[in-house]
């Protein structure tokens, strides 16, 4: 019989890529690592690892058993996660990632909410925070450096989950065009107007930088409007943007939870006409959102999702 502890090493190898970055996952020894796959193989009577360089990969076998421990493993944590339940579910620690406007619309209340009800209290929830951009917290919960990862992803540019994850829709939210009241006059747009993208094809625009998923999503949507956009700002920060709208520099997109409650000046917010919405979702590995401390705060999270669907309906 297969030891899971040993797929859990080779499990462990292939997600992190190196013997080293494996043990020190595991905290374990690069030899004990070594000594674990050395037994796999006497156990399978294959080998899962060639040695190319200086640099181990999975061989066929390997990979087929990776794929095979994923679904083991996820099924231990779902069974660790009943039993810390039917125990009574001691709250500890969960790390979590986001990125910067969720942090803001969902995070920051969550942690306010668990501060002020069980402040004191036995047991009680506490977080662990990292903000992260979509492709890097995925890949810290792939990594299982996170518990829980709060990403998104656009109708131009769905999201791809990794394997032996899964994931919650927290909310969906429009992506609004932003531009200085007077640009809008020009363009011959009342406030609020819904508005054909392909209008804006010689303006100058500003967008979030090239590294990220917002990026190509401005990049996707311009160009199914007829037009490659002419970009002369560049930052991740929304508040920048929203600031630089407001200040005349040219046209954002700004998904809605992005805008600030006090605009830093003039700004007119417009629907597309071809609407392109964004996706928020709370995504765990597979079998941990039975946890407990897990649960609650996904409860939690819906919750703070709940109230940003209200307010964007008031808009």
């Amino acid at each position: 019989m297969l030891d899971v502890r040993r797929l859990r090493v080779l499990q462990y190898l292939a997600t992190h890529g190196t013997v080293a970055a494996a043990a020190q996952a595991l905290h374990l020894t690069a030899p004990a690592i070594s000594q674990q796959l050395a037994a796999l193989e006497r156990e399978v009577g294959l080998p899962v690892v060639e040695r190319r360089g200086r640099t181990l990969h999975l061989t066929p076998v390997g990979e087929l058993l990776v794929s095979h421990a994923e679904i083991v493993l996820s099924h231990l944590e779902a069974a660790e996660s009943d039993l810390e339940a039917m125990r009574g579910g001691g709250r500890g620690t969960v790390r979590v990632t986001a990125f910067a406007s969720a942090a803001r619309a969902l995070i920051a209340p969550v942690w306010k909410q668990i501060m002020e009800a069980e402040e004191g209290t036995a047991g009680s929830l506490t977080l662990e925070f990292i903000e992260q951009e979509p492709e890097g917290a995925l890949e810290a919960l792939r990594r299982r450096d996170v518990d829980l990862a709060v990403v998104h992803g656009y109708t131009v540019l769905p999201r791809d989950f990794p394997s032996g994850c899964e994931q919650t829709k927290l909310f969906e939210e429009p992506v609004l065009l932003a531009l200085h009241p007077e640009h809008a006059r020009r363009k011959g747009l009342k406030p609020g107007e819904t508005v054909d993208l392909a209008r804006m094809a010689d303006d100058v625009w500003l967008t979030p930088g090239p590294e990220t998923s917002c990026y190509e999503m401005v990049q996707r949507a311009c160009g199914a409007a007829g037009f490659v956009p002419t970009v002369r700002s560049r930052s991740s920060d929304y508040s920048v943007l929203t600031a630089l709208v407001a200040a005349g520099a040219g046209a954002a997109f700004l998904p809605r939870i992005t805008l600030p409650d006090a605009l830093p000046g003039p700004i007119s917010l417009h629907r597309l006409l071809h609407p392109v919405t964004r996706t928020v979702y709370s995504v765990s590995q597979s079998g941990t959102s039975r946890r407990p401390d897990i649960r609650y705060l996904q409860e939690l999270l819906h919750q703070a999702a709940e109230a940003v669907v209200l307010k964007q309906q008031h808009i």
